[in-house]
Order: structure tokens, then sequence, then C-alpha cells
């Protein structure tokens, strides 16, 4: 109880810090950087735009809630691949892998990549372009989570930021922490909070920003050569607010105990505070058929969502995906394919993200509820 309390304590606090931090400061819209870092690559979330903060668990709580880590206590492998606007050249690549550590502890390593195809290079002696250039994004994250009691998940998070764009790059660090709750006579209620993406100023440096030219005002004339330095960005800082519910459609289900409900239902409600775009609020449902077949689908609302004249976001609002799991031989890994869709308002391509994931035992966490 004394660790719950002071966890509690220490969730309340850190969430008190961001409202005053966050509310009300819209002037910043568009200013940050790093924008890789509100990328999600796994399909499974996706598919609920990431409003399963509450629930969340495995490789892919890397990249929603930090504290899901350990909410499956098993080894966990996974692959992912991203179409962002199909026919862009945009692609999000994803490995990931999680070990428990001990009795209740769990690490992880995400590396998440970026390419965006070949774009033309130009200059002022060549403005209709000279070959092309390739940019890469890369993010490489460590994180740690823990189950201090069969209710409670905490962990925390640092990302390594690359981004180079030809010659010129931009470094940086970014950390994140969060807590998942569950409580209820079946554990079926589920609160999940999340701070992401709190770290250092990036900035832009290279020889790119060099430009030689001629010092025409002396005699003789002799080149130069200018350096034109760029302005720091911040990292987008976001807090995420998550609750679901399970219904459990038949009788079979043992509180505690995973994979003993022939059908569940989960609902959720979400709310995202933005620190440089606007605030998310969001509903999802998911359907999960004996553990093998998971449906499901999200609303995510923002300030002019909808309408090409005022709308801020590439995405209609509307989620969708599935989930098809087996497990592979008599006492091999469980085996999980996922995908998700996201329609877009323009253009409208809209973005695929399918994943493999390959996971020792059940993938989920056993264990008897503690009244």
């Amino acid at each position: 109880m004394k660790k719950l309390s002071n966890i509690t304590f220490a969730t309340l606090c850190a969430v008190s810090v961001s409202f005053g931090a966050f509310a009300g400061n819209k002037d910043r819209v568009g200013q940050s950087g790093a924008p890789e870092l509100l990328i999600n690559p796994w399909g499974r979330s996706t598919g609920l735009f990431g409003m399963n903060t509450s629930y969340v668990g495995g490789i892919e709580a890397m990249k929603s809630n930090i504290a899901g880590l350990a909410a499956d206590s098993t080894t966990e492998l996974g692959l992912s691949h991203g179409v962002y606007l199909s026919g862009t050249g945009i692609d999000v690549n994803d490995i990931a892998i999680a070990q428990p550590i001990g009795n209740s502890s769990v690490i992880g390593l995400n590396i998440m990549s970026m390419s965006f195809g070949d774009i033309s290079q130009t200059n002022i002696q060549n403005p209709d372009g000279f070959g092309s250039y390739h940019p890469q994004f890369l993010n490489v994250q460590l994180g740690y989570s823990r189950q201090f009691s069969t209710h409670v998940n905490a962990g925390a998070a640092a990302t390594y930021v690359s981004e180079q764009i030809n010659n010129i790059n931009a470094l940086g660090l970014a950390f994140e922490g969060g807590i998942q709750y569950v409580t209820g006579k079946a554990d079926n209620f589920h609160l999940g909070i999340t701070l992401r993406n709190l770290g250092t100023n990036m900035r832009f440096t290279g020889t790119g920003f060099s430009f030689n030219g001629l010092q025409s005002q002396s005699n003789p004339t002799f080149s130069v050569t200018d350096n034109t330095p760029s302005d720091k960005f911040p990292m987008p800082t976001y807090l995420n607010i998550g609750a679901s519910y399970d219904f459990y459609l038949d009788q079979g289900h043992t509180a505690g105990l995973a994979g003993t409900s022939k059908h569940k239902l989960s609902v959720m409600a979400n709310f995202t505070s933005n620190s440089f775009i606007n605030d998310y609020l969001g509903v999802g449902a998911e359907y999960s058929f004996k553990d093998l077949f998971q449906l499901r689908a999200a609303y995510r609302y923002e300030n002019g969502i909808g309408d090409p004249t005022t709308s801020a976001t590439m995405f209609t609002g509307f989620a969708c995906g599935a989930t098809v799991q087996t497990r592979v031989g008599a006492t091999g890994p469980v085996l999980a394919l996922d995908y998700s869709y996201r329609p877009t308002l323009r253009p409208a391509n809209g973005v695929h993200m399918i994943s493999l994931r390959f996971t020792r035992g059940t993938g989920k966490k056993e264990s008897s509820k503690v009244d």
C-alpha cells in the first residue's frame, strides 16, 4: 500500500505539472520538431489511434504507454512496416524486443526508422536539380517497466533521436514515463497515464548551412564562407490519459487469468493534451474472440477535423484494424499478425500499418487477483 500511495502521488504531481505547462498554450503550434516521435508504428494500437493506453501491453507499449511493457511477462519480438500516404515513398520500419528480468520487471529495446524516398537536390546554380538525396530519421528507445502489484504497472524510457538530411543533421534525447492501474471485480476497469517526449532541444547543424561566395567589395576579390545557423526546436511533448472497461460476454471468465473468456468487448475513452498541436479526444472499441482474433475501431476528434479549410491534420479521425494470432506448434511461440488502416483527408491515400509479433508463452500475464 505504501508503494501504491507513492506511485499515485507521483502520478498526480506529474499530471498537475503537465496541465499547468500545457493548458491554454497554443501559441506554440507548429514550433516543435522531431514529429516522428508522435508516430506509433504498431498495427495493433494504431487501429485504435493509440487510445488503448490504459491496457496496452508488450513491445507496442514502448510507443504508447511504457508502463504496459511489464503487463506481458514474457519474451517478445516484433517487426512492423508502415506505408504513409501510399505513393509518396514515405515508409516507417520498426523492430523491438522485450525481455523479463526477475519476477516483475521487463526491459525493452525499440528501433524505428523513417525513409522519404528520393528527393531532388537543387542549388542556385542548378534550380532544376542535380541528383537526389535521402533523408533518414532514426529513433532508438530503451525502456524499463515494473509490476508493483497485480493492479499497478509503472515504467520509464529514454529515446535517442537522430535526423539526417544529406549534409545536415540534428540529435536529441527524449524521456517518458507512464503508469497503468487495473481494478474492478473482474479486473476489467483500466486507467492509464503517460507523459512522453520530455527532452533536450534539437538544432540542425552541418556543412549544408555553409555557402561559398566571393567578396566583391574588396580589391582583389576573395572567396568567403558564410555560415547560417539554425534555430533550436523542442520535442513534441504530450500528456495522454485513457480509461477502458472490459465486458465479458460469456460466463467463462476468471478474474486475473488470461484466456478464460471466449468473447470480450473493450470500450475506451482517451484524452491527449499536446503542447504544440491540437488536443485529441476520442473513443474506441475492441472485440476479442478467445485471444485468437480481434477487431477494433476508433474515432479521434480534434478542432477543425474533417474540413479541408480548417483541419490541421491529414487524418479524417477514423481508424480500424484487426489481429490474428495462433501458437506455432504445440509448445512454440505465439505468432500474431496485426493490421491497421487510417483514412486521410488530403491526400486521400490513407496510412497502412502491418506488424508481426512473436511471443513466448501466452503473451498475457497470468496472476490471481488480490483483494
